[in-house]
């Protein structure tokens, strides 16, 4: 594994750095908001992910080790490539990205090229639990808002997903009143109240 690059930036296009390195001249494809920060004939230190494939190797790029651990991370999410991957640390950096997660602002996700409203949700309810644990606790569920607010996203969130609103409505109003827990917690709850499609 390449954990990382240093060397003399010779180059650059729209989506990824040429650096020169021991003789030889890498291309690594970065994220806009560490691509700005570089310019030819400059040294740059870039922590870096080599993916794997077996008809291609390809090297990724950030500023900081926290943008490359949590571009790892989205991978992990199923439907998230590397160019989506990119295209999320491109508008928001790791602690703003998982922040976005952890508060659930789908609104914030969404403003990345390719992701919608489903792929948000989905980001939301794999990388929560992982988040949580980088770094960064979570109020619990009602803490930051009233028991309607909470139901209300966990409609959102059901649509999100691709339910219609009368099927995330139904769905919430099986819940007990007082149900407590993350809304994580609550959507799992009301996902297996709408049963088998």
């Amino acid at each position: 594994m390449i954990a990382a690059v240093r060397g003399t930036v010779e180059g650059k296009t729209l989506d990824s750095l040429f650096v020169a390195v021991g003789g030889v001249t890498l291309r690594i494809f970065v994220p806009l908001t560490t691509l700005g920060k570089h310019n030819p004939g400059e040294q740059a230190h870039l922590h870096t992910y080599l993916l794997v494939r077996e008809d291609a190797l390809t090297l990724y790029g950030f500023s900081t080790a926290d943008d490359r651990d949590t571009f790892e991370v989205l991978l992990s999410v199923s439907g998230v490539g590397p160019r989506i991957g990119i295209a999320l640390l491109s508008g928001m950096s790791g602690p703003t990205l998982r922040d976005a997660v952890l508060s659930e602002d789908l609104a914030r996700l969404t403003l990345a090229p390719g992701v919608g409203r489903k792929l948000a949700a989905r980001l939301v309810l794999e990388l929560r639990p992982r988040f949580e644990k980088m770094g960064g606790e979570l109020l619990p569920a009602g803490a930051g808002g009233s028991s309607g607010n909470v139901r209300a996203q966990v409609i959102e969130a059901l649509t999100g997903l691709g339910y219609s609103a009368p099927q995330a409505a139904a769905a919430v109003r099986t819940l007990p009143e007082d149900a407590s827990g993350s809304i994580e917690e609550l959507i799992m709850r009301a996902l297996r109240n709408l049963g088998p499609e």
